[in-house]
């Protein structure tokens, strides 16, 4: 498959790279972009700080950009946390996307949004400060509203960013799993 990642409020740390790395030794082909222009934070409230100085029309003008040269070949997008929510934008206005792999975020779904049983698939804690139950619910039927073919994989007592070792939220049984569950995912999207 052909994936677009994006990164989470963190901005590019290593944990994205090495992300790319295992999707690219299980076959498939993955880009990378720096939303944040070569800046990286340690705590999600610098990261927030820049995501909101810079706008979120100019961090979506970003991920479009970097999309663009590659969406005709079908794109999955993915992302953590925000990265996710950026991902979820692009996909729901791409109707050449293959799929959507969402890791530890959602976003808002615009009314008019409508695809043609588009495969999503979300990885996310519980519980999770920032995809609260009621949210997710929310969310999937919101989805299910709009034509996604939508799973929901939870994980008891992980952190937020629990696929990152290099932030206290690693949870490396979850993680695990999370990328077993993944490929398998990606590999369906292969058929």
């Amino acid at each position: 498959m052909n994936i677009m990642l994006f990164h989470s409020t963190y901005g590019p740390r290593p944990a994205v790279g090495r992300a790319a790395d295992r999707l690219r030794a299980a076959g498939h082909e993955v880009w990378t972009h720096d939303l944040f222009e070569g800046r990286t934070f340690d705590t999600v409230e610098e990261g927030t700080a820049y995501k909101e100085e810079t706008g979120k029309d100019e961090l979506l003008r970003r991920a479009v950009l970097a999309a663009a040269p590659y969406s005709e070949r079908g794109l999955v997008y993915a992302g953590f946390s925000f990265g996710a929510s950026v991902a979820q934008t692009l996909a729901l206005g791409d109707d050449k996307a293959r799929g959507l792999l969402l890791l530890h975020g959602t976003s808002d779904i615009a009314a008019n949004a409508s695809v043609d049983g588009l495969p999503v698939q979300l990885h996310v804690a519980e519980p999770d400060p920032f995809e609260t139950d009621d949210w997710l619910s929310a969310w999937y039927l919101q989805m299910g509203r709009a034509g996604a073919d939508v799973e929901v994989y939870r994980y008891p007592g992980a952190g937020h960013l629990y696929t990152d070792p290099d932030l206290p939220d690693w949870d490396e049984e979850a993680a695990e799993a999370t990328w077993r569950v993944a490929l398998g995912f990606l590999d369906s999207l292969e058929n």
